[in-house]
């Protein structure tokens, strides 16, 4: 019968040129197949068999259904993009209910942003739930863009918005943006346009997995010319990064991990934060430890550590990668014995 299989594949394809004339796929020189129920094992079978066979490049256009075979994830794709330990029953998760995470605050920021200032826009590249930016979209939909699965266009479209005297935000999952290098150089940060990249999921990601760890950013964004990069230590200070970054008036990234933060309540009026100024958050002389982001309480038990050891030990919140607080460096290492 599998023979059989393979003619109704060949008719299906001599039928469909009869109707759509070219493809546009095999206007580029691609032979088409498809589209093939990605459920159906058997046909999906046979027609991997029959471009194996091919001597010509072909494009296996294969249809699938984002989680199937679980009602509730059949209702909400998008909800179920990536999970962590969840109830069966009612889909609920089994940990980390009602605390907002990084995203969610961000998404909730630009929105008070956005009600303010008439040029602020948001754009995401497929990504719209998981950067939180689904009440932005409803609130503002003339405001709000969605590029698809193309990080490359979402900064050139981004840099053209800003050269317009837009507010651009672009949010992308900081493993995507190993993928826009090039034009983060060239088409936003030699023209020093004022573009905001937040880069969600910075850092080990968990659940996410390997593909999706943020963990090349810095290295690969710090060199680049007229780029501010900051690095909030938890929910708030992220508000009020994302409120200072529209004074900047150019281009920065705003970092910031997955999940929840520690739990600290936004404040009511933002705090103005220049580029380049670190905060102390523990004073102490012999060692200064500088520290980013959810990293501070690790910091924090380092210099509890040191100070059980009969030194003196302090803490300061770096905040900004780069620009560092040249200043604050410079003062702290005429004294300290050790900076960390």
């Amino acid at each position: 019968m599998a023979w059989l299989r393979r003619l109704y594949l060949r008719l299906e394809e001599a039928v469909k040129s009869l109707f759509l004339r070219s493809v546009i796929f095999e206007e580029f020189g691609l032979r088409y197949i498809g589209p093939i129920d990605g459920h159906n094992f058997r046909n999906l079978l046979d027609a991997l068999q029959l471009a194996r066979r091919s001597d010509e490049p072909i494009l296996l256009h294969v249809s699938t259904q984002k989680g199937r075979g679980y009602h509730l994830a059949e209702k909400a794709p998008a909800d179920w993009h990536g999970t962590a330990a969840f109830d069966c029953d009612s889909g609920r998760p089994l940990s980390g209910g009602g605390q907002p995470k990084y995203s969610d605050v961000f998404g909730c920021t630009l929105m008070r942003l956005a009600e303010k200032d008439r040029r602020i826009v948001a754009i995401t590249a497929a990504m719209t739930s998981g950067t939180g930016l689904t009440e932005f979209a409803k609130r503002f939909p003339d405001r709000f863009f969605d590029v698809g699965i193309s990080e490359e266009h979402a900064v050139i479209f981004a840099a053209g918005l800003a050269a317009e005297g837009h507010l651009p935000f672009l949010a992308i999952y900081s493993t995507f943006s190993q993928r826009v290098v090039d034009y983060i150089i060239h088409d936003v940060c030699l023209q020093n346009l004022p573009v905001v990249f937040c880069l969600d999921r910075a850092g080990i990601v968990g659940d996410d997995g390997p593909t999706h760890h943020g963990i090349f950013d810095i290295p690969l964004l710090r060199v680049i010319p007229n780029l501010v990069i900051a690095q909030p230590a938890d929910e708030a200070e992220l508000s009020d990064l994302l409120h200072a970054a529209i004074g900047w008036g150019k281009p920065a990234v705003i970092r910031y991990p997955r999940g929840c933060g520690p739990g600290v309540a936004l404040r009511p009026e933002p705090r103005e934060l220049a580029p380049g100024t670190a905060e102390i958050i523990a004073p102490g002389t012999t060692v200064q430890i500088w520290a980013l982001g959810d990293m501070l309480p690790m910091a924090h038990a380092a210099a509890a550590m040191i100070r059980e050891a009969g030194h003196s030990a302090g803490v300061v919140n770096a905040r900004f990668i780069k620009p560092l607080d040249e200043r604050l460096l410079r003062e702290q290492g005429r004294t300290a014995r050790v900076l960390v």
